[in-house]
């Protein structure tokens, strides 16, 4: 098979009776092969170049996140943290980048092993490919030292929000308070009833559930004066849901406590990370599941 070197056609013959393409004719026979050929040193190059470029884009890389640190020090932890940094700005581009380098290279220090006699640069190759792999590896191992805090300091962030909701759920349950002397019958209640100019009250209330708001109160209180009755679970349950009692009680139920529950990374309610909020204090699942376990919760009944 002949390439024609004019306009590249392959065919089956002798170049210089002419190329069945172009017409083009060979001048003379073809060279003879040098007696002595000198070995390639360009495979040796490329193992050699990609270790060094990945090595010099982690310094930079860990060199600029030094920069950037508040106070500028030399000193091991802020270099380690500046290189976790570094690893993590990389982790989409450079790691695979140098999983595929170190795959490169060692199936070019393979094949110049196995002919030493064309190739040459061994040691750089070998160089390079240990450039490549050093850095996949500190990236691999600076990623998955920090895994572990980077997913506490994750759930720090989901706990500060739901924190946030339930401390603007408070403060508006509060205000309701001290405008009509009693916590609201139902969430709807502070929507329609309590100001809300820059929609806080309204943003922290549409990432909860109306439904875990429980309201309660102290039924002695209600009753009229020289009236002494034990409130039953019922007038409870009643005093609860419309803000009124039986017959037995004729004046308006003041509601003194509350629980809500607050839904948790899944945003669902009743499930195992709901959180609760209870007159003010809010506990996390473990908290206060921990809590019912050891000592069930009563309703809260005062009577005289």
């Amino acid at each position: 098979m002949i390439i024609c070197p004019c306009c590249g056609l392959k065919f089956e013959g002798d170049l210089r009776e002419g190329c069945a393409g172009c017409g083009a004719q060979a001048v003379g026979p073809p060279l003879a092969r040098p007696e002595h050929e000198l070995p390639s040193f360009g495979r040796a190059l490329v193992p050699a170049a990609c270790g060094a470029i990945l090595l010099a884009t982690f310094l930079a890389s860990t060199t600029f996140a030094l920069l950037e640190q508040d106070t500028f020090r030399l000193a091991f932890w802020s270099v380690v943290a500046a290189a976790e940094t570094a690893a993590w700005r990389l982790k989409f581009v450079g790691l695979p980048a140098a999983l595929v380098a170190v795959w490169m290279g060692l199936a070019l220090c393979r094949s110049i092993r196995r002919e030493p006699q064309r190739f040459i640069g061994s040691r750089l190759a070998h160089a390079g490919l240990a450039s490549s792999a050093l850095v996949a590896l500190m990236m691999v191992t600076f990623i998955g030292v920090t895994v572990p805090e980077r997913l506490r300091q994750r759930q720090r962030g989901i706990d500060a929000g739901i924190y946030a909701e339930g401390y603007t759920i408070q403060r508006a349950l509060l205000e309701y308070r001290a405008r009509y002397g009693t916590y609201p019958t139902d969430m709807k209640d502070l929507r329609e009833r309590l100001p809300d100019p820059d929609g806080r009250i309204a943003a922290a209330l549409n990432a909860v559930d109306a439904r875990g708001y429980t309201p309660r109160a102290d039924l002695a209180s209600a009753l009229p004066k020289g009236k002494s009755r034990r409130a039953r679970p019922a007038q409870l349950r009643r005093a609860a849901l419309d803000g009124t009692t039986d017959d037995s009680v004729d004046e308006k139920v003041s509601f003194t406590n509350y629980e809500m529950r607050l839904p948790g990374e899944d945003k669902i309610l009743n499930t195992e990370d709901d959180w609760l909020m209870r007159d003010g204090v809010i506990l996390k699942p473990s908290a206060f599941k921990q809590e019912e376990t050891e000592a069930p919760r009563q309703p809260i009944r005062k009577v005289d």
